[in-house]
């Protein structure tokens, strides 16, 4: 048990500093301020300490400002949370025996992406946003990939043009028990208020319109 807790602190004290490094984007910052306090709930458990019932942000509530149904209700989902992860640490544990939790910690996934080209003939400035889809939750889980396209075709900074790339980091591997994720790609079209407006008539510009929307998926 001593082993245990050990390595559970190493890992938390490395995770603490990547929260305070401030490089984080507000996805990855959630998801690591999930995996610490879940951690330290768990450690709480094993060593017979009490449990901290926190909100969707993993802060603590207050039990002088919640109601006591929304703190028996948060109880008894962080228990049940716990006592998953517990059962899944046991799993984890048979089918790898001589295994410590350290050799056993969620492994981080990139994915890569390099973008050759944009064709779509809008005849204004665009912006393609791509990012992560869960479509089983409907919602996305990764930041925005945001890449800016001149009515000339090409990039607006021509000196990126063959080299647009990005890294989605820390997929860990609740991410790849996903059922399916897509790669979604929305277009955003900049401009008129209608691309039916002539030229004859004075025109809005600077506008962002939705223009359509593309996306693949993955196993």
């Amino acid at each position: 048990r001593y082993g245990q807790v050990k390595r559970m602190m190493q890992e938390l004290m490395e995770q603490r500093s990547q929260l305070l490094s401030g490089t984080l984007p507000k996805d990855q910052l959630l998801r690591l301020r999930k995996e610490v306090t879940g951690k330290m709930d768990y450690g709480n458990k094993i060593l017979a300490l009490d449990l901290v019932v926190r909100d969707e942000d993993e802060n603590i509530l207050d039990p002088d400002r919640t109601s006591v149904i929304s703190l028996f209700q948060a109880h008894r989902r962080a228990a049940q949370t716990l006592s998953q992860r517990i059962q899944e640490e046991m799993s984890s544990q048979q089918r790898s025996p001589g295994h410590g939790t350290h050799g056993a910690a969620s492994p981080s996934h990139n994915l890569y992406l390099c973008v050759r080209n944009f064709v779509c003939h809008i005849g204004e400035e665009a912006q393609l946003f791509m990012a992560l889809y869960d479509p089983g939750e409907q919602r996305i889980i990764s930041e925005n990939y945001v890449i800016r396209w001149a009515s000339t075709g090409v990039p607006q900074d021509i000196e990126l043009l063959n080299n647009l790339r990005v890294v989605f980091t820390d997929l860990g591997s609740a991410d790849l028990k996903r059922e399916r994720l897509f790669l979604v790609c929305q277009i955003i079209r900049v401009g008129r208020m209608d691309l039916r407006d002539s030229h004859s008539r004075k025109l809005s510009t600077g506008l962002r319109r939705p223009f359509g929307i593309s996306g693949g998926a993955g196993d």
